[in-house]
Protein backbone atom coordinates (compact mmCIF):
# COMPACT_ATOMS: atom_id res chain seq x y z
CA UNK A 1 0.00 0.00 0.00
CA UNK A 2 1.25 3.48 -0.86
CA UNK A 3 0.49 6.66 1.00
CA UNK A 4 0.66 10.25 -0.21
CA UNK A 5 1.67 12.81 2.43
CA UNK A 6 0.90 16.54 2.60
CA UNK A 7 4.16 18.49 2.79
CA UNK A 8 5.02 22.21 2.82
CA UNK A 9 7.34 23.64 0.17
CA UNK A 10 10.44 25.24 1.72
CA UNK A 11 12.71 25.85 -1.30
CA UNK A 12 12.41 25.54 -5.07
CA UNK A 13 15.24 25.00 -7.52
CA UNK A 14 14.37 24.27 -11.14
CA UNK A 15 12.32 21.02 -11.25
CA UNK A 16 12.86 20.15 -7.59
CA UNK A 17 11.66 21.40 -4.24
CA UNK A 18 12.69 20.84 -0.66
CA UNK A 19 9.58 19.99 1.33
CA UNK A 20 8.89 19.31 5.00
CA UNK A 21 6.37 17.56 7.16
CA UNK A 22 7.20 17.73 10.85
CA UNK A 23 10.88 16.83 11.17
CA UNK A 24 10.91 15.03 7.81
CA UNK A 25 12.61 16.99 4.99
CA UNK A 26 12.84 15.63 1.44
CA UNK A 27 13.73 16.76 -2.05
CA UNK A 28 10.97 16.01 -4.53
CA UNK A 29 10.29 16.41 -8.22
CA UNK A 30 7.79 19.19 -9.06
CA UNK A 31 7.60 18.89 -12.85
CA UNK A 32 3.90 17.98 -12.72
CA UNK A 33 3.14 21.18 -10.75
CA UNK A 34 5.33 23.89 -12.30
CA UNK A 35 3.44 26.78 -10.67
CA UNK A 36 3.84 25.89 -7.00
CA UNK A 37 5.28 28.49 -4.63
CA UNK A 38 7.19 28.46 -1.37
CA UNK A 39 4.85 27.68 1.56
CA UNK A 40 2.33 25.87 -0.66
CA UNK A 41 1.20 22.50 0.63
CA UNK A 42 1.55 19.69 -1.89
CA UNK A 43 0.58 16.05 -1.84
CA UNK A 44 3.75 13.97 -2.22
CA UNK A 45 3.73 10.44 -3.56
CA UNK A 46 6.81 8.40 -4.54
CA UNK A 47 9.02 11.51 -4.63
CA UNK A 48 6.69 13.59 -6.80
CA UNK A 49 4.37 16.50 -5.99
CA UNK A 50 1.05 15.36 -7.45
CA UNK A 51 -1.42 17.99 -6.23
CA UNK A 52 -1.51 21.41 -4.58
CA UNK A 53 -3.58 21.27 -1.40
CA UNK A 54 -5.75 23.73 0.46
CA UNK A 55 -3.66 24.72 3.53
CA UNK A 56 -6.50 24.07 6.00
CA UNK A 57 -7.15 20.59 4.62
CA UNK A 58 -3.42 19.79 4.58
CA UNK A 59 -3.00 20.82 8.21
CA UNK A 60 -6.06 18.81 9.25
CA UNK A 61 -4.73 15.72 7.46
CA UNK A 62 -1.35 16.13 9.16
CA UNK A 63 -3.07 16.49 12.53
CA UNK A 64 -4.93 13.22 11.98
CA UNK A 65 -1.75 11.43 10.88
CA UNK A 66 0.01 12.67 14.03
CA UNK A 67 -2.84 11.38 16.20
CA UNK A 68 -2.50 7.92 14.68
CA UNK A 69 1.22 7.88 15.35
Amino acid sequence: MCLAIPMRVKKIKENFAEVESGRLIRTINIQMLPHIKINDFVLVHAGFAIEVLDPKKAKETLRIINEIH
